[in-house]
């Protein structure tokens, strides 16, 4: 195991070199009192780079072969906080400055190290799964990027700022021979290296590449008898200057408590926090980027954890800011260093480097640097935009390049910013043309599970199309909700209102996610609409202690006039339908029999019931309601009514459960002697599922309810009998167990034909017990019908 990571080992020391020269000399001001401490800075890289390195190591990090480094991004604010320092202290007190200045460096690691640990002892790792996949690869596509154009400002050796996209720029680098030379070397050499490795998959061929271009550099430059100090002077090798002269330990001749001025340190603390904040951007992004990347697993809290304990260990010993480097650690990975072996021993390499000094860096071509970042800058863009174009979607992938370009042209948190705030603009676009209306029909086509006497069924399915049913879906925001409204409002209108005058407007919300306060407000327009058209809201599909009954509760709606609340869709159907039974009798001169009032649906007692007054006033509606109740229950009322003899007798309820067979009133009190009758308290099981069946039941009065249980035991569906209709029929016919368990949800008075009772109907009296099976199947159908509709409503 040591021989197969010590490629990747070379890779990662040669990187942390690179690192070191490149940003550990620029971590002080080039000017004033910090002019001549370049090889400070780099010291102070190289102890962080350790610190964290041996940290991740020893199991502060879940990633084997995981590459820690200095923070490279935390340069403008310590630059910012050392001229603040500077100013405050004077310049002619260098020492004191410099002290307060390692000082500042220190205290801001230990406030990193502070909050990382804390993020994830907290468990607020998870935080990270807020982020959107792809604006974690357009990250990943921004760091590709900005590695491509490190590599033409490395190449060239220019800075940061001068490397620009302008004209001047663009002159200079293919106008310039030098600098053509300069940059399309390596970057010739990264497009090689790609062709090969595309060919040739062995884990060594990286490494080995990387150190044959170095030879033959030499060889061409021995061969030509090449100035080497020509050569640095020119750009073809590195000029470290006087960074090897001071050792690595100087900078703890500065931490004496003495020359520290608290007051100016003080004032530094704005800044801090500016950097405090820009530090815990990173590692929330880069660890599951590099997740993504590796294609493995991570716990984000434990990694926050190790970024606590490795800037904690760092600042005690007076160094900077370190965390998990992406491009480092993937780049480890990719040449075999996916081990805690590689990753010890990238540590105790550059702890030599650090014993070292940065001599040795002077003879490194910079083509073998350029090379290096660009192969790693061209395979983050590729994974960015190239292999992710048929996995996101169009929008996703304008997303990618928006955060690209904005990396590049600005930095990496303005980026992410970029990213976010797109996203949330993008998601709130596209979710406004989804269609959060899911179905929209009347009450005819949506009845409740209620099995309710044939005279009784035919008036409500007629007058139900005074009932429309708006089924909504989704989240309902203020860009959604418009579409809800501006439906609500067609209905209204005049052609729509002539046609078919709406009585309740159901609004099913049992597919609703949330309800933000924009839409909860259109609610009480839409209210508002409703009362003044004498149209009554009912709500359901959800309860008042819910997010959308809170959402909706908050803005008064569900408190005000002409407004009902059902938990579910079928309990909100029941009692429109129980409401226009109520109406036609309420509008019939005659008091009807107590057994053909309608029975109130079941809800909280505790809720109340906001009525319209006289809700069918004169208008069309009252005037169809009173037309169709007359053609239909208004037989049965009157008939009933006619009788001299209202006394309890299975005949009159039989006429009402089988209208369709009034015209052979004879059978009927044939049939009459094999019933018998019960009267059942509230409460009473009458039979449960996968029970036997003893027989069938007709409802003379009261209510039962059959609850029906499915294999998932999630689901059920129930099943309200009232007055006038038929319970336990097909099990009793079948001889098969029930299907369903039956209680009496309201006292009851039942005729019951016994099995016993059945079979002798069937031998006695052979032609009249047909006649009879033919009705309740007739009825049963009818019933199955209605209920196979109600579940359909429910999906």
């Amino acid at each position: 195991m040591v021989l197969s990571a010590i490629p990747a080992v070379l890779l990662g020391t040669l990187i942390n070199i690179l690192d070191g020269i490149s940003y550990g000399m620029i971590i002080f001001p080039s000017t004033g009192v910090f002019a001549d401490l370049g090889s400070m800075g780099v010291s102070l890289f190289f102890v962080s780079t350790i610190a964290v390195q041996f940290t991740y190591t020893l199991g502060g990090s879940s990633f084997a072969g995981a590459n820690g480094s200095m923070m490279i991004e935390v340069v403008p604010f310590f630059h910012m906080i050392a001229n603040s320092i500077a100013s405050e202290i004077g310049e002619e007190h260098p020492r004191e400055i410099i002290a307060t200045t390692l000082v500042a460096f220190a205290a801001s690691s230990i406030l990193t190290g502070l909050c990382f640990f804390l993020l994830g002892l907290l468990k607020l790792g998870t935080i990270v799964g807020l982020f959107p996949r792809h604006i974690l690869v357009g990250c990943i596509g921004g760091i590709g990027a900005f590695l491509i154009q490190t590599g033409l400002t490395v190449s060239m050796h220019m800075s940061e700022e001068d490397f620009t996209m302008s004209f001047e720029t663009l002159k200079t680098m293919f106008l310039d021979h030098h600098m053509l030379l300069l940059w399309t070397i390596p970057f010739a050499l990264a497009v090689l290296l790609r062709i090969i490795t595309h060919k040739f998959h062995h884990q060594l061929v990286f490494p080995l590449y990387f150190l044959v271009i170095p030879i033959i550099f030499y060889i061409v430059v021995a061969s030509a008898r090449l100035d080497l100090n020509k050569l640095r002077t020119e750009n073809w090798l590195f000029d470290v200057g006087s960074a090897s002269e001071t050792p690595w330990y100087h900078y703890f001749s500065y931490l004496d408590h003495r020359l520290i001025r608290f007051g100016a340190l003080w004032s530094t603390l704005p800044t801090q926090f500016a950097l405090l904040f820009f530090n815990i951007l990173h590692p929330p992004l880069n660890v599951p980027a590099l997740a993504v990347s590796l294609d493995c697993e991570c716990d984000t809290n434990k990694e926050l954890m190790g970024h606590g304990y490795s800037n904690l260990l760092s600042g005690l010993i007076g160094s900077v800011p370190n965390y998990l480097v992406y491009v480092n650690t993937l780049l480890f990975y990719r040449v075999g260093g996916d081990n805690r072996v590689a990753g010890f021993l990238l540590a105790l390499s550059t702890c030599v480097l650090l014993f070292i000094g940065v001599g040795p860096i002077a003879y490194i071509p910079v083509m073998v640097v350029g090379a290096l970042i660009f192969v790693l800058g061209i395979d983050l863009v590729k994974e960015a935009l190239w292999d992710t174009r048929h996995r996101v979607s169009r929008v996703e992938y304008v997303t990618i390049i928006g955060i690209m370009i904005v990396m590049t042209a600005w930095d990496f948190v303005t980026g992410v910013l970029f990213g976010i705030v797109v996203s949330c603009f993008f998601f709130v676009v596209q979710n406004s043309q989804v269609d959060c209306i899911r179905s929209i029909y009347t009450g005819d086509t949506a009845m409740s599970a209620v099995r309710r006497s044939g005279l009784q069924r035919a008036y409500i399915r007629e007058v139900a199309k005074h009932t429309t049913i708006l089924r909504l879906q989704g989240f309902l925001f203020f860009g959604t909700i418009s579409r809800v409204e501006e439906t609500i409002k067609g209905l209204f209108e005049a052609p729509s209102w002539q046609k078919n005058p709406i009585q309740f407007l159901v609004i099913d919300m049992v597919h609703v996610a949330g309800v933000d306060m924009s839409a909860a407000e259109a609610f009480v327009r839409i209210q508002r609409l409703l009362f003044a058209k004498r149209v009554v809201l009912v709500f359901c599909g959800f309860s008042d202690d819910s997010v959308v009954g809170k959402a909706l509760q908050n803005v008064g709606v569900l408190d005000a006039e002409g407004v009902e609340l059902f938990s579910t869709f079928n309990d909100a159907m029941e009692w429109t339908e129980n409401e226009y039974l109520h109406s036609w009798f309420r509008s019939h001169p005659l008091e009807p029999p107590r057994t053909l009032l309608p029975v109130p649906v079941r809800r909280d007692p505790s809720w109340d019931v906001h009525h319209i007054a006289d809700p069918f006033a004169v208008s069309p509606r009252r005037s169809h309601i009173w037309d169709v109740g007359n053609k239909t229950i208004g037989i049965e009322f009157d008939s009933n009514l006619s009788e001299t003899d209202l006394t309890s007798n299975p005949l009159n309820t039989l006429s009402r459960a089988f209208p369709w067979g009034t015209n052979d009133a004879q059978k009927f009190k044939g049939i009459v002697r094999y019933f018998s009758r019960l009267i059942v308290p509230t409460g009473h099981i009458l039979w449960k599922q996968d029970d036997s069946p003893d027989g069938l039941y007709i409802v003379e009065s009261g209510v039962l309810r059959a609850t029906y249980k499915f294999r998932n035991q999630t689901q059920s569906l129930e099943e309200t009998m009232v007055s006038g209709t038929i319970a336990g029929e097909l099990s009793a016919l079948s001889s098969l167990p029930r299907n369903a368990t039956c209680i009496v949800e309201h006292h009851a008075t039942l005729w019951k034909m016994s099995m016993q009772d059945l079979d002798k109907l069937r031998r006695d009296e052979p032609a009249l017990s047909a006649w009879f099976i033919q009705l309740i199947l007739k009825a049963g159908k009818t019933d199955y019908d209605i209920l196979l509709s109600a579940v359909a409503c429910r999906q």
